[in-house]
């Protein structure tokens, strides 16, 4: 059984214990960002055309970045692009004798396309959009019959964003319903994100969180068992709300998203409040990915959600193995040990 297997069903048998969060890493960044996805680039430009834009690491640093991390064997869950798996987990196998969960995100709305130069994230509100099918997530190809056992994965993360506009969560809401029902015939489990919305949606900022709490149990009523996510990924959008959301019913597992990279304290002091708060899965993207030290910022996430390390101490002993691996941070201590976008901490 795999890791998150397990810990699923001791969740759902009432476990509270810390040893059960779950932590995904999300590396499916390349069917948002394209080219930039892996970070920028240390060292001199291998393009001078790109001078004015920055440097890039390529696929292959992204790819060997995935492989330590699933040798390392913290992570739960590891969330790729269906190229990506289709690498790693069918040609190269590393899932077979891993406890970690292979996953590729299964659908890339168009709030997602932050490409240079796009304006699609902020100016239009999200379209629904499908690059990936099922069957190429579990074997790489189209069969004629998706329940067989897979190659690849059998967990995808599908992602709606509603904007309180009538005519685009309609249709926002008609896709997900066809997902669902393909899901189901196929035999595919799927993670639920739920974004704020991405445009205005003529709400005071204190109203989002409701707005999306209400939306998602309005959308699941209407969802047997066998329809449902495995869990949510929503923005932490404070302690209130999420308590919210997870006290209205104890069967649906909730998870938050990382958003921006920011300090290190950020990242640190949101997986620990939002554990505190009811939340029982972390799926964290660019904070690990711009992480100077991508391993010892997971083995430190780890501890903190297992109650072995405060969230600012933990700071403090991420610039030690950095300063023991010979890597210079980004920030100084002080700088790194400040609150920058998880303005909602309650500590």
């Amino acid at each position: 059984m795999k890791r998150l297997d397990q810990k699923i069903a001791n969740i759902h048998a009432g476990s509270t214990s810390p040893k059960d969060f779950i932590i995904a890493d999300a590396k499916d960044a390349d069917m948002a960002f394209g080219l930039t996805a892996p970070g920028p680039q240390t060292g001199a430009c291998r393009n001078a055309c790109n001078e004015s834009e920055g440097c890039w690491k390529t696929l292959d640093q992204y790819l060997e970045q995935i492989r330590s991390v699933i040798a390392q064997d913290i992570v739960d869950i590891m969330l790729l692009s269906a190229s990506n798996l289709e690498r790693l987990a069918m040609q190269e196998r590393l899932f077979v004798k891993s406890a970690i969960t292979p996953a590729a995100r299964a659908n890339d709305t168009s709030d997602m396309w932050v490409v240079r130069g796009g304006k699609y994230p902020t100016d239009h509100p999200s379209r629904s959009f499908r690059t990936a099918d099922i069957c190429h997530i579990k074997y790489g190809k189209i069969t004629e019959d998706c329940s067989q056992p897979f190659t690849g994965a059998d967990l995808g993360l599908y992602s709606i964003t509603f904007t309180n506009n009538i005519d685009w969560d309609y249709k926002t809401l008609s896709d997900f319903h066809d997902f669902r029902l393909e899901a189901e015939r196929k035999q595919f489990r799927y993670i639920l994100e739920v974004f704020n919305p991405n445009v205005d949606p003529g709400l005071p900022d204190r109203k989002v969180a409701g707005f999306i709490n209400d939306h998602i149990i309005r959308t699941l009523a209407g969802v047997t068992q066998v329809g449902r996510p495995v869990f949510l990924k929503i923005p932490y959008n404070g302690p209130g709300p999420l308590e919210e959301l997870v006290a209205y019913d104890p069967g649906l597992i909730v998870g938050i998203m990382g958003g921006g990279a920011g300090t290190t304290l950020d990242a640190f002091q949101l997986i620990h409040d939002a554990r505190k708060h009811g939340a029982r899965v972390a799926l964290f993207g660019r904070k690990i990915n711009l992480s100077e030290h991508p391993l010892a910022f997971i083995e430190l996430l780890r501890r903190i959600v297992d109650g072995e390390i405060p969230p600012v101490e933990a700071v403090r002993v991420y610039h030690s193995m950095l300063r023991e691996s010979g890597i210079r941070p980004q920030r100084v201590l002080q700088q790194d040990l400040q609150l920058s976008t998880n303005k909602m901490s309650d500590t």
